[in-house]
């Protein structure tokens, strides 16, 4: 039997590349939603990069900008996704393809167990096509709006699924 710690609860990790756009926004709208329905109590909720280059920051201060004006609060602080994840996160979402695709390369070289599951956040998507989050760090405010409008979508499509 696997001891973990958080066995009473659902674990999900939100993942993309630098851990300061989409999955931190991702996080933050998970959070939102399962405080809401009153059941925050359940799950265990974080956030993880690919790279590193960003470990240690506060999230893009666009991204944090653009959720608080729909009372949105993202504080999580960027982080590398690791090895212990697999073991912590009963479920592991990535943002994007090429996200998915480094932390199946990172679960396959640890050689970490099938306790976590990943998937992609637009497999959940209901009223948008996009088969992935776009990254919004290099383009203009209007990218984070529409960020946040996917990602609205498909995590609550997420949290119906998991429920």
């Amino acid at each position: 039997m696997r001891l973990n710690i958080h066995m009473d609860k659902k674990s999900v990790l939100f993942v993309c590349l630098g851990n300061i756009c989409r999955s931190p926004a991702a996080e933050a709208i998970f959070l939102d939603l399962i405080n809401n329905e009153g059941i925050n109590d359940q799950f265990l909720v974080d956030s993880a990069g690919t790279g590193s280059w960003h470990v240690g920051k506060k999230a893009d201060s666009r991204m944090r900008f653009t959720a608080n004006k729909r009372d949105i609060n993202i504080a999580s602080i960027a982080r590398q996704i690791s090895k212990e994840d697999f073991e912590k996160f009963n479920y592991i979402v990535a943002m994007d393809n090429s996200n998915y695709k480094n932390i199946l390369n990172l679960k396959n070289s640890v050689g970490a167990s099938d306790f976590a599951r990943v998937y992609k956040i637009q497999d959940f998507a209901n009223k948008f096509t996009e088969r992935e989050v776009p990254d919004p760090y290099f383009g203009g405010d209007d990218g984070f709006h529409y960020v946040l409008d996917i990602l609205e979508d498909s995590v609550s499509g997420f949290l119906r699924e998991i429920t």
